[in-house]
């Protein structure tokens, strides 16, 4: 692999000017296809097959409803007052909601046949269906219904909204993204010691982001993509980005320093560092490509376009970042190294100190990390999940959904539907509400609602709990029990909650598959890379208390609610369904990463004849400046989805920071070398049985017999 990146490299080298140009015409050509061919997102989450989402969908073939965007207006009456003595104001409302654009209908709450208020008469809603899926409605359309609300309230009723009409799609960028941006810039100057080279390395990291983004937009113009999606390639192909050109400039840069013409050092860079970052960003893909492995639709186009934008950020690194340093050419050292040829920077006194800290007292250092991340990841035995989020606090909806909890109970805002199919689907639905009403955490069951020609009937069940609490999740496993063996007809339960219930149910399932494969996968990479089947073995047990800490961590400030505030948290409550496996398939991905960038620099040592310990060392004062770097630019970007996040990736992102700070700094700077270093020759042992495995060579070695044929005179031709 490093003889052919070395070959690109020359050839970016010399065609370094065509090659810059033909990613822009890739960026622009990418946003005349996101602009013309673009669609909206989804915020969907519902697994094909599952009785819950057959459920909806025989309800939408049977009532026509149930896919279908639709808001509450929630009104209550003044202090004192009924909703009766406000018939006027109410009427107008519900003739306003009517005539915002793309509404199908909407309902008056208090219509004789079919009221909606409640007991006290002084809380009801007005149910307003659009004529669009989810996530469809316009921003236009949001605004006329929230015109019309004003409308009410200035006649003296309270009237907030909530629905799935009123979930706006989240947008990539924001004050606290660019915040981590910045952040990141700063450490690129730092680490660099030039402005223009940082700004290089997030430009190019940039355009990659782009691309991926711009893609993706594109492709939701021809499938429903979920609203996440996008936001989550942007975060990871930001962060993956700026590592993988750091790790090619600084290599670049090395070049240069020894004494290397421009050409000679970007073909090595991307010979050597290139090598590494193909086999890393590999390992990224293999993680989020596997996500298919779950069955879960929505997860695998998150998953694939996430690795389809880690693809571009290769390519970028391979190719782009070349084609720009070949085009600065000696400018991207600083100016005390460019006037003193061969100049290297002293070693670094922390780093090295690190380094031997760590191997002299390798049995401390590793039993202090191992019980330190295990402490933290003890609040994982109390993990709960779900899909049903909670509305922005302060928002309209959180406001709508506790006037609605106050005037007709916690559960009424996480409502169990059951359909009921067959002959007489009505009496036997009525004769099923029966032993339903009398379930423990059931508050209300609805009277039977038929369909038009009779062969179906709906039950709406209100729990006496609220939609994310697990009484609610333990009521629909109890609803399903009682309804296994009904007579008559053929029963579903559904809802949001049944949907949460059911996704959850396939995760957990699928989990155990996805790691099996995945880390599978990725160890045979690994062995791969370093001729040994220690070293992948201690970095993958490693990933596990990264893994540990990382959703410790996140169980105690999102569900325990510690430290809170400091992540501007809105309130809490049980982790994104999403999360745990999201977290594990993005982790081990970037964990890899920073296992092949140190441990192949140690590799490297080793391989030219250094002792264990003096490679570890060696390898680890050349490699960690670059990895601390790489480490806290990623925690910079992951950082900055928190403050301010959307819900689903608030919580991700979090996580995502705390694994890749605790992997870096605790388990690659620490745990592995301690371990490595207990090791000793051992942990470069290969098996007879396996020596005939193909070597990909990461580091480069096969450049050293390359450079000397290239040194040799060409022979002259006459």
């Amino acid at each position: 692999m490093a003889k052919l990146l070395y070959r690109l490299g020359k050839r970016v080298h010399r065609h370094r000017l065509p090659v810059v140009l033909i990613w822009l015409l890739v960026l622009v050509g990418s946003g005349v296809g996101a602009f013309t061919l673009g669609g909206e997102t989804s915020n969907a989450m519902s697994i094909p097959g599952q009785e819950s989402t057959t459920a909806l969908e025989r309800i939408e073939q049977q009532f026509g409803s149930g896919q279908s965007a639709s808001a509450r207006v929630v009104v209550k009456a003044p202090e004192g007052q009924k909703l009766p003595q406000h018939v006027k104001a109410i009427t107008d409302l519900v003739a306003d909601e009517t005539a915002v654009s793309g509404v199908r209908s909407a309902t008056n709450p208090l219509d004789p046949a079919a009221p909606s208020v409640n007991r006290d008469v002084n809380v009801g809603y007005s149910t307003v269906t659009f004529d669009v899926k989810p996530g469809e409605v316009t921003a236009e359309q949001r605004a006329e219904l929230t015109k019309a609300a004003d409308k009410a309230r200035a006649a003296g009723l309270t009237v907030e909204l909530t629905g799935t009409a009123m979930q706006e799609t989240p947008h990539v960028g924001g004050p606290t993204e660019a915040i981590g941006v910045v952040l990141a810039l700063v450490v690129l100057a730092l680490t660099y010691g030039s402005l223009v080279t940082a700004g290089m390395n997030l430009l190019t990291a940039g355009i990659g982001v782009g691309i991926g983004v711009l893609g993706i937009t594109i492709a939701t113009g021809f499938m429903d993509l979920q609203s996440t999606t996008p936001i989550l390639a942007s975060m990871l192909g930001l962060a993956v980005g700026i590592d993988y050109a750091l790790f090619i400039i600084n290599r670049y840069r090395q070049e240069l320093r020894l004494g290397s013409d421009v050409g000679h050092a970007v073909a090595t860079a991307v010979g050597t560092a290139g090598s590494a970052v193909v086999t890393a960003g590999l390992t990224v893909v293999i993680a989020l490509a596997g996500l298919a492995i779950a069955g879960i639709p929505f997860l695998t186009q998150m998953g694939v376009s996430a690795a389809a934008t880690i693809v571009v950020s290769v390519l970028i690194a391979i190719t782009l970042v070349p084609a720009v340093l070949a085009v600065l050419g000696r400018r991207v050292l600083t100016r005390k190294e460019r006037s003193q040829e061969g100049f290297q920077p002293a070693d670094r006194g922390i780093i090295g100190g690190w380094a031997g800290g760590v191997t002299r007292n390798r049995v401390v250092a590793l039993l202090l990390s191992v019980v330190a991340l295990g402490i933290v990841s003890i609040p994982v035995a109390s993990m709960d999940t779900t899909l049903v989020q909670r509305p922005p606090a302060g928002s309209t909806q959180e406001r709508a959904d506790q006037i609605l909890a106050q005037g007709f109970g916690e559960g009424f805002n996480g409502p169990i539907i059951v359909l009921v199919e067959g002959e007489g689907a009505a009496a036997t639905a009525t004769k099923a509400a029966e032993p339903i009403a009398k379930l423990s955490d059931v508050a209300l069951v609805a009277p039977a609602q038929p369909s038009r020609d009779g062969k179906a009937a709906m039950l709406t069940v209100i729990p006496k709990s609220g939609p994310d609490t697990v009484a609610t999740e333990q009521l629909v496993a109890g609803l399903r029990s009682e309804l296994s063996g009904l007579e008559g007809g053929k029963a579903y339960v559904t809802g949001a909650t049944a949907v949460s219930v059911d996704v959850a149910t396939s995760l957990d399932r699928a989990l155990p598959i996805y790691l099996a494969v995945v880390v599978g996968l990725a160890l045979v990479l690994l062995v791969l890379v370093f001729r040994s089947l220690l070293v992948p073995l201690v970095g993958v047990l490693g990933f596990l208390l990264t893994i540990g800490s990382s959703l410790g961590a996140t169980v105690a400030v999102f569900q325990w609610g510690w430290l809170a505030g400091a992540v501007n948290l809105d309130g809490t409550g049980p982790l994104i369904s999403l999360t745990p496996i999201l977290v594990i398939g993005i982790l081990f991905g970037l964990a890899m990463d920073y296992q092949i960038f140190l441990v192949s620099r140690m590799h490297e040592a080793h391989h030219r004849g250094a002792k264990p310990i003096e490679s570890i060392t060696t390898g680890f004062r050349q490699a960690a400046p670059v990895v601390v770097a790489a480490a806290l630019i990623m925690f910079s970007v992951f950082a900055g989805f928190v403050p301010a996040g959307e819900p689903t990736v608030k919580s991700i992102a979090f996580a995502l920071a705390v694994g890749i700070f605790v992997d870096a700094f605790v388990v690659r700077m620490v745990l592995v070398p301690a371990a490595l270093a207990l090791l000793g020759e051992r942990a470069w042992w290969l098996p007879r049985w396996l020596r005939w495995l193909p070597e990909l060579d990461v580091e480069g070695t096969a450049l050293d017999e390359l450079a000397e044929k290239e040194k040799k005179p060409e022979p002259v031709t006459v």
